[in-house]
């Protein structure tokens, strides 16, 4: 069976996307930094679909433990999905270095010091899959988000240069942009009804995608053309906005 990472695995999308891939007979490896949480989890996805789900402790920002982490996996996964993030507070940010730090650490640094190792792994073998859940939030900086909004920014263009070193390899890497998603992340929020995406769309559509091998998704198409507009405002003009 191929197999599938979930780096993260404890958020409501990674836990919509393990369900979504097990149901189509792949086994999953789950990985957190409260592994032992996942057990639950594990037992449901083993009974309900047949597979083999196994879990890991993983901290993303423990960057010296993730070479060890990636190789002491009981197979090496076709697909690894990295869907770890943390929203932070902004106003708490500005003022205060250590939460600014955990926004950046947790979205960006971490994240790519796990795919250079996964890399490293599918560019040798010549196959596999990176998927990396960032956010429109990264496509343009705001005064409400800038410090999560810059560190995805970063995220999404590390996975385009991952994409473009690692196409003559034959493995992919897929960028996701979610726009707002119905989760425990965002419960304090008031979303959009009309642009807010559950976790089982976010699933449906990764695992859709991962079939047609898309380059960069976006699971609610209209957040394409918002951003498009919103990145062609003049910057004159945008930073007079209250975005």
């Amino acid at each position: 069976m191929p197999t599938v990472l979930l780096l993260g695995a404890g958020s409501d999308m990674a836990v919509a996307i393990a369900r979504k891939f097990a149901a189509a007979h792949y086994d999953i490896q789950l990985a957190a930094r409260k592994a032992a949480a996942l057990q639950p989890l594990q037992q449901d996805l083993q009974v309900r679909y047949g597979i083999t789900a196994t879990i890991h402790d993983f901290d993303a920002t423990n960057y010296s433990t993730h070479a060890a982490f990636f190789a002491g996996l009981p197979t090496q996964p076709d697909i690894t999905v990295c869907a770890f993030g943390y929203l932070g507070d902004q106003e708490q940010a500005q003022r205060d270095w250590q939460e600014a730090a955990t926004i950046i650490h947790s979205n960006y640094t971490g994240a790519v010091s796990i795919l250079n190792v996964v890399a490293e792994s599918y560019e040798a073998r010549r196959k596999g899959m990176i998927i990396g859940i960032s956010s429109v939030a990264g496509e343009r900086g705001r005064q409400s988000n800038y410090i999560y909004g810059s560190a995805k920014a970063g995220f999404t263009a590390y996975l385009s240069g991952l994409r473009n070193r690692l196409f003559r390899s034959g493995v992919h890497v897929m960028s996701v942009q979610p726009g707002f998603v119905n989760t425990r992340m965002t419960q304090h929020l008031t979303l959009p009804p009309l642009l807010t995406a559950q976790p089982e769309l976010v699933a449906n559509a990764v695992f859709k995608a991962t079939q047609r091998n898309k380059n960069v998704l976006y699971v609610k198409w209209p957040w394409k053309y918002i951003m498009l507009i919103i990145k062609m405002i003049p910057e004159g003009i945008f930073k007079k906005l209250k975005l």
